[in-house]
């Protein structure tokens, strides 16, 4: 086979992820191992292996830490109940949650304080999402579709606002808005903008992939959010489009007839996964790489202070 290879750009690592295996990595190296991560740290099995052989233990629930151990919440955020839980066992914890998660928390914090009901746009059972609903006082409605939008019972259609998850379609979201801003004239919220800068980027990335490609291969995790309204878009723009955790799940008949393979990353999904994705196509035929212009990223957030001085000490 002789095929094109289409590099979306930008791919894979946002900021917030970059921060938050940073995160671990550095408390690794101040307080040896083991350190506890609560949860997947970001949703992709291989930086999951990767940080585990290095001496982190991730755990379900804050009751499966030992007390007094040093503890990592990961990027999606966490419950006040989680947060009260931890400072109950004693645990000494470092908070990875992504900073654009936290704006979310605060916003939906500051509506609720004012005497505002939230409605959370987003995926029941994400762990974000969860999160969210944890951190919000007072009545938190949760939809994510317009029909969830047509059935909503309020209070007081006079005091209502919205906050959204970070990871979700901006299209769809916007969709859901519109729907929100239809139906209750007088709500509150920040049109789209929650949505990370990161994941806009990606979609508008894979959009302009989805043009030119006759494939769309998608590296990220199947309980990623993100990964997965990558994937979509492709469908949406009618390319035959994969979810794959890596270069194992590609299927070589998938590229049968096709000259041109589209290859992107979700957010918590590493470069070397794409690197490793190439060389499995190399050996199915002979392949000519161009990534396509796109955003170049420059965001870097601060990271929890504990671990400050140690990372200017490593730089």
């Amino acid at each position: 086979m002789h095929m094109k290879v289409l590099l979306a750009q930008p791919r894979g690592f946002c900021a917030g992820v970059v921060r938050a295996v940073d995160i671990v990595e550095l408390a690794l190296k101040r307080y040896g191992a083991p350190v506890y991560v609560r949860h997947e740290i970001v949703h992709n099995k291989r930086v999951v292996e990767d940080l585990r052989a290095k001496g982190a233990v991730f755990v379900d629930e804050i009751d499966d830490i030992p007390a007094g151990a040093i503890t990592i919440f990961s990027a999606h955020g966490v419950s006040r109940t989680v947060e009260n839980g931890a400072g109950g066992r004693g645990l000494e914890v470092i908070d990875a949650t992504c900073p654009l998660v936290s704006r979310v928390h605060t916003e939906g914090q500051r509506y609720a304080a004012a005497g505002y009901e939230v409605v959370l746009i987003g995926h029941a059972g994400h762990a974000e999402v969860i999160g969210t609903l944890g951190q919000i006082d007072g009545r938190v409605h949760l939809v994510g579709s317009v029909t969830d939008v047509d059935t909503l019972q309020v209070n007081d259609p006079e005091k209502l606002a919205y906050v959204t998850q970070t990871t979700l379609s901006v299209d769809d979201t916007r969709e859901i808005i519109l729907a929100l801003q239809k139906r209750f004239p007088a709500i509150h919220g920040p049109d789209v903008k929650d949505i990370c800068y990161a994941t806009q980027n990606r979609q508008q990335a894979v959009r302009e992939l989805a043009q030119q490609a006759d494939v769309l291969l998608v590296l990220g995790a199947k309980n990623s959010s993100n990964s997965n309204r990558l994937k979509e878009i492709g469908d949406e723009m009618a390319i035959p489009s994969y979810l794959i955790d890596d270069a194992d799940g590609l299927q070589p008949e998938w590229l049968h007839g096709k000259q041109v393979v589209g290859i992107t990353a979700g957010a918590s999904a590493p470069e070397a996964l794409v690197d490793e994705l190439i060389a499995r196509l190399r050996t199915l035929g002979e392949i000519k790489i161009e990534r396509l212009n796109g955003v170049t990223e420059n965001i870097h957030f601060k990271l929890p202070p504990q671990l400050r001085t140690l990372a200017a000490g490593a730089a």
